[in-house]
């Protein structure tokens, strides 16, 4: 399967600023070297503790957050030759806008309570010129209808929805446009159980009609599972270990990933699984260890995982793995 968006050796770094004159006094690896591929049509999923750099990559991704390093590789609708966006200007990244679509995290801050729903969301339309004015009502309408909200939604301000519906007027205002990536950045946290499996169908039915291609970032395991296709593990900035979804979950090699699986809960009485628990915090990305970033913390840290960086390559498991061990 082609990729529609790829990312190679990407990097975003934050300068740290401090005292009276605010001169540089370090820099945030919040990204750093990361190598992504997302599918038309398929999924990529992106999993990891919180601050590891997941939103960061999403928002690179789709030229959100501007990149210090790498390339972000787009291969427009019916082109074969990719694009790099990593270098373009915001005025040249603009007419791919439309195609480059991404749910924020957290649906309250990401609506203008001063602008009505359906406003919102056919805000994109106006902007791109699609259809005429009515056809861009009727699709407003339709839209909302199928993300599970009823066409009189248009007229209300978000103050008058939940966080649950709040998110789905996100996710409508992210596919009006019909995309070709979609940048899902805990699409799910603000759902109900009933209303997520809703959401996920409709992305599936999204992605089987128009061949979107999404990038799936969450800390709930069991729905990466669910999606299938392929899965990132992401710690402090670098990916540790990927591949294919089930073949991840059923032999996870890199220590980091098996110690993610166990916290998942069994939906099994008598089935039981050992917790792996990791001492320690995740440190700084300002300040990240030398070798392997995740020795201060595996329960099996050789002498070398301190000072040689393990590659990203296929080892014994059969997958990509950056441990030395794996």
């Amino acid at each position: 399967m082609s990729a529609v968006l790829e990312a190679r050796g990407l990097e975003v770094h934050f300068p740290v600023h401090g005292g009276l004159l605010r001169r540089p006094r370090g820099t945030v690896r919040a990204v750093d070297g990361v190598d992504l591929s997302i599918p038309a049509g398929g999924t990529l999923s992106l999993v990891g503790e919180s601050g590891c750099g997941k939103t960061t990559t999403g928002r690179a991704l789709v030229r959100l957050v501007d990149p210090t390093g790498g390339a972000v590789l787009y291969t427009p609708p019916g082109e074969e030759q990719a694009l790099d966006l990593a270098p373009m200007t915001q005025a040249q990244v603009r007419p791919h806008r439309r195609s480059l679509q991404i749910i924020f995290q957290d649906p309250y801050a990401s609506l203008n309570p001063r602008m009505r729903v359906g406003r919102a969301v056919r805000e994109r339309l106006d902007v791109f010129g699609v259809g005429s004015p009515e056809e861009r009502d009727q699709r407003v309408a339709a839209v909302l209808e199928r993300v599970g909200l009823s066409a009189d939604a248009a007229r209300r301000f978000p103050n008058a929805f939940s966080g649950g519906q709040r998110q789905r007027i996100a996710i409508a205002r992210a596919i009006v446009c019909e995309p070709s990536v979609v940048v899902c950045d805990e699409p799910l946290s603000a759902l109900d159980v009933s209303v997520q499996a809703r959401v996920l169908s409709l992305l599936a039915e999204l992605q089987q009609e128009h061949g979107v291609g999404y990038l799936f970032i969450s800390h709930d395991l069991s729905v990466v599972r669910h999606l299938g296709g392929s899965v990132a593990v992401m710690y402090l900035g670098r990916i540790v270990e990927t591949g294919p979804t089930a073949e991840v979950f059923e032999s996870p090699a890199h220590p980091y990933t098996q110690a993610l699986l166990s916290a998942v809960p069994v939906p099994d009485p008598k089935r039981r699984r050992t917790r792996i628990i990791l001492d320690g915090d995740v440190p700084s990305p300002a300040d990240p260890p030398t070798g392997c970033a995740f020795h201060t913390r595996c329960p099996v840290v050789e002498a070398r995982c301190r000072t040689d960086l393990p590659a990203l390559e296929p080892r014994s498991a059969g997958h990509p793995t950056a441990c030395h061990l794996a």
